[in-house]
């Protein structure tokens, strides 16, 4: 029997787990976000570190939405059976961004404990002064506003058209897509790079670098095809993914899993040589305070486990298509790169002169808060739509890819 015999409809045991599964997911959420709150008041916590933990769970699981966005797009341009089989997924995580955006606010309400540039102190310093006309209160929060309306818009114009191409089986729909998309994917990486820039870079105002919106965006997809390739491994127990996904599916995603942990270790790469090369002292101050004080083992731990340890494990092609392999894989480099998060935020906040380690119990609650949140919303939206695109032109091609005939 071959694909095209079987139902495409959501198994009800499946629509079943998935709320079962947002249920659960949001308990937790709202347990370990209750728990990094409650660390403001508790002895030895401050609003201070609050903000710093509250910003690496947030950007980790922001990012993750903003990634299922740019993965849905370049999906639409590109097209390819890997895309079809996760693209109600992609979906689901977008959605997600229309609760997550709201993120930003607390960072902005409370900026002046963040982000030393909008302190009266900062606002003074004459190498602020230089930069004041981007790095100035008004313009960040209006920056914002553009970077949340265009990632919400974006997102409902394509989901919306998604379901009616579902409804009408038009090709004229699936054309729209990619139309949009095109475009999307462009503006996407602009927005995204100012957002990297505004939210993460100007921790440290006085240093920059080229290229740090590139391994930002870098590290969300990584992450978002990470959670994709594990969930994806959970729905394939039911239909219509029992019968719909193949090894060859697996390989593909496996493939795209290693190429982003590629390009994240070439854009770090990249970035410490030029850094090297330069030896500045407005550049160098960031790695400074990377290498010593305890943070170089964080550092050893970003580059055998972020990089060394899942290329050598991603490099089979046998184990790239072992769902169970895979999964426990790609879970792993969620966790790794929250590590990584964590090493871009908390730094900023010691001295270069004296750098010290230092990890707070609310850098551990807040992203598996917010991590609850996203999954909770995750699958939530998940069931909304059939799981497999029915009105996608490539349907049969992509569930019959890798299968003999």
């Amino acid at each position: 029997m071959t694909t095209t015999d079987q139902s495409y409809a959501t198994a009800p045991q499946l629509a079943e787990t998935l709320k079962r599964n947002s249920t659960i997911a949001a308990f937790i959420g709202l347990v370990f976000l209750g728990l990094t709150v409650s660390g403001i008041f508790l002895p030895g916590g401050s609003l201070e570190q609050f903000l710093r933990s509250y910003l690496i769970g947030f950007w980790l699981w922001f990012g993750v939405g903003a990634a299922s966005l740019l993965i849905l797009m370049t999906q639409f341009l590109t097209g390819g059976a890997w895309g079809i089989i996760i693209r109600r997924q992609c979906e689901a995580g977008a959605k997600t961004l229309y609760v997550m955006c709201f993120g930003f606010v607390p960072l902005l309400v409370w900026s002046k404990h963040l982000y030393w540039w909008t302190t009266p102190a900062g606002t003074a310093d004459k190498v602020i002064q230089a930069k004041a006309l981007y790095l100035n209160y008004p313009f960040l929060v209006g920056r914002t506003l553009i970077y949340s309306a265009f990632l919400m818009g974006l997102t409902w114009l394509l989901t919306s058209l998604s379901k009616k191409e579902d409804e009408t089986k038009s090709t004229a729909i699936s054309a729209l897509l990619e139309k949009y998309s095109a475009p999307g994917v462009l503006i996407f990486f602009i927005l995204m790079t100012f957002c990297s820039v505004d939210f993460m870079m100007t921790l440290e105002p006085y240093w920059y670098s080229t290229i740090y919106g590139f391994m930002m965006i870098i590290g969300w997809v990584l992450t978002a095809l990470a959670i994709i390739i594990a969930n994806t491994t959970i729905l394939q127990q039911e239909e219509p993914l029992r019968h719909g996904l193949t090894s060859r599916h697996y390989h593909d995603l496996g493939k795209l899993l290693f190429a982003m942990v590629m390009m994240w270790a070439y854009l770090n790469f990249s970035q410490l040589i030029i850094t090297w090369s330069g030896n500045l002292p407005t550049e160098i101050v960031w790695y400074i305070k990377r290498w010593n004080g305890g943070w170089g083992w964080v550092a050893m731990i970003l580059l055998f486990g972020h990089f060394i340890l899942p290329f050598l494990l991603l490099i089979s092609q046998p184990a790239k298509r072992n769902p169970a392999f895979i999964r426990a894989v790609a879970i792993y480099l969620v966790v790794v790169h929250a590590v990584d998060v964590f090493s871009l935020v908390e730094p900023n906040f010691t001295s270069w002169q004296a750098p010290k380690f230092a990890l707070s119990w609310l850098d551990i609650t807040a992203p598996l808060g917010f991590g609850g949140l996203w999954m909770a919303l995750f699958y939530r939206n998940l069931p909304v739509m059939p799981l497999l695109p029915l009105g996608a032109p490539d349907l049969q091609k992509a569930l019959n890819h890798g299968r003999s005939h």
